[in-house]
């Protein structure tokens, strides 16, 4: 239940679920996305998007349904049981958000060098990323309070830059820059959209809020729909100013600060400055948010039997094994990988979590008055968008196929080994 027992409504669930989305995705992989879809950057948002709203359905069923702070952990369970793939799939939940934290980590370490000489900038980025995820994981072990004041805040400002850079930078907008002349063909485009879908991670946590919400079954639907389609046009939107307002070499140039790149022929160097400053807080935001989540993810795991009982440990009160796992793997794959794997690991997650989630809704569509076809459609949406994704990553770089190997292997292996082990813990998911 919300804070002293109190309900929330539509608008505090569904600026959960725009905050998890704008929360960091969008500074990090606009450049990614342009250097993928060149003019059809846009499109490829849009596509993405369109991936994300059909598997916001299977939520809006599962969440009514099945209201409760478990969220997807939760539904699979619901669906699937204790068996071994769904608890690989709970465990791949749980490494996809720690991609998440490397990706934003990474994105904060990115646009924070750009206030270094080009000297200094190359250890100042290792230096901000490390710093990214050890500071708020030691706000996580002092206070959680400090999170959830800062964080509504820093969604208000966040959004405020971005919808002044909107309405500033459409005044510069060249349409021949993204004429269809401009666009990769279909298939690249399409893979394009999926390998940056990260940045569409964070409307799920929408479902964590439905013990808490006054009337679930009217306000769920909403605070969904709503979040997904704003936040769809959000980023279509940003990408037509970036794409129409700057040459896309410049762009792919600045590919890791390309939003802070994008600001710049409109508002000057100042622009640039307030658009990395922004960017600064709202992955740094995003950062504190996804520990504070993905440290009770593991805990919520663990307790359901699908991870070992030593995650179900708390100290002073808090589930901090968790978050210091969390944010050591974080911590690792943020400075050792470049933007391009780390966000392909992310998407990749998110898509195969996301059409199980979809295939939850199906199996128990009876339960939760789901149309079946949508459920269905959800399902091969996100399967053919990870396909096309991993097609298109494999083709450009074949080592991406070891990487996405260790994320799948990761979380089959992890469940694998812990179900060999024999170890019947105190989980309700004991061991079979």
């Amino acid at each position: 239940m919300a804070a002293g027992g109190k309900k929330i409504g539509f608008w505090p669930a569904a600026a959960i679920g725009v905050g998890g989305m704008v929360g960091g995705g969008i500074f990090a992989v606009l450049g990614l996305s342009v250097q993928l879809a060149r003019g059809g950057t846009p499109v490829a948002f849009a596509i993405a998007g369109i991936v994300a709203l059909l598997t916001s359905y299977s939520y809006v069923k599962l969440s009514v349904r099945y209201p409760s702070r478990g969220g997807t952990v939760t539904f699979l369970d619901q669906a699937f049981g204790p068996a071994y793939l769904p608890g690989s799939a709970n465990v791949l939940l749980w490494l996809s958000y720690v991609v998440m934290l490397a990706l934003y980590s990474f994105a904060f370490g990115s646009y924070g060098a750009t206030f270094f000489s080009p000297a200094h900038a190359p250890l100042a980025k290792h230096v901000l990323i490390s710093l990214a995820i050890l500071v708020p994981t030691a706000l996580n072990v002092a206070s959680a309070k400090i999170i959830g004041r800062t964080e509504v805040y820093v969604v208000g400002l966040k959004l405020a830059i971005l919808l002044f850079f909107l309405a500033v930078g459409a005044q510069g907008v060249d349409p021949a820059r993204l004429a269809p002349s401009t666009w990769v063909p279909a298939l690249p485009l399409v893979a394009g959209g999926m390998i940056i879908f990260v940045a569409y991670e964070g409307f799920e946590l929408i479902a964590n809020t439905g013990e808490d919400l006054g009337n679930p079954s009217r306000d769920l639907p909403r605070a969904f729909y709503v979040a997904v389609i704003f936040v769809i046009l959000l980023y279509v939107a940003i990408a037509v100013v970036a794409v129409g307002g700057v040459p896309l070499g410049k762009l792919i140039a600045a590919k890791d600060y390309a939003l802070a790149e994008a600001a710049r022929p409109v508002l000057g160097q100042g622009g640039f400055t307030m658009i990395a400053i922004a960017a600064l807080l709202s992955t740094f935001s995003a950062i504190n948010a996804t520990l504070y989540g993905s440290a009770r993810l593991s805990y919520t795991i663990a307790k359901e039997g699908e991870l070992p009982a030593e995650l179900e440990h708390q100290i002073w009160g808090q589930p901090l094994e968790g978050l210091f796992i969390t944010a050591g793997l974080a911590l690792i794959l943020a400075n050792a990988a470049d933007l391009n794997s780390i966000s392909t690991l992310g998407s990749a997650g998110f898509l195969i979590i996301f059409a199980a989630v979809n295939a939850a809704n199906l199996r128990l569509a009876k339960e939760t008055g789901a149309m079946p076809w949508l459920a269905v459609l959800g399902v091969v949406g996100c399967l053919a968008a990870f396909v096309a994704m991993v097609w298109q990553s494999v083709s450009d770089d074949p080592a991406q196929a070891w990487v996405l190997v260790g994320l799948f292997g990761g979380a089959l292996g992890l469940e694998g080994a812990y179900r060999l082990s024999g170890f019947k813990g105190p989980g309700k998911a004991a061991r079979s």
